[in-house]
């Protein structure tokens, strides 16, 4: 997953055309360190999308943009345009983030 550290950047993927998963987090939530080990399976899993992991700190500008109150939070994008979002401040569980990227995919399918 790669770590998008500029606005520049962060649009530039997101403007893809296929699905894109902005994983907002930052160094000190607990939370955000809770989805650390499995996320690599679910992306593996999940490989039609492109999932960028974005510090809600270092792009307080997006963050605050798109609304993000709480972290970790998962917002998909298809074309430069918000598909749909998980946004809320409880922990998130392997399997609620699957449902949320299948969810997504499905939306961006539709949107074809």
């Amino acid at each position: 997953m790669e770590k998008v550290s500029t606005t520049e950047r962060f649009k530039e993927v997101i403007a893809q055309e296929g699905t894109t998963i902005a994983v907002f987090k930052t160094s000190w939530c607990p939370d955000c360190h809770f989805i650390d080990p499995f996320m690599p399976e679910v992306i593996q899993t999940y490989d039609k999308a492109t999932f960028i992991e974005v510090d809600a700190e270092a792009l307080q500008d997006v963050a605050s943009e798109l609304n993000i109150m709480g972290i970790p939070s998962f917002v998909a994008f298809k074309g430069g345009k918000e598909t749909i979002r998980f946004v809320n401040k409880l922990r998130k569980s392997r399997t609620e983030i699957e449902e949320f990227v299948q969810r997504a995919l499905a939306v961006a399918e539709a949107l074809n």
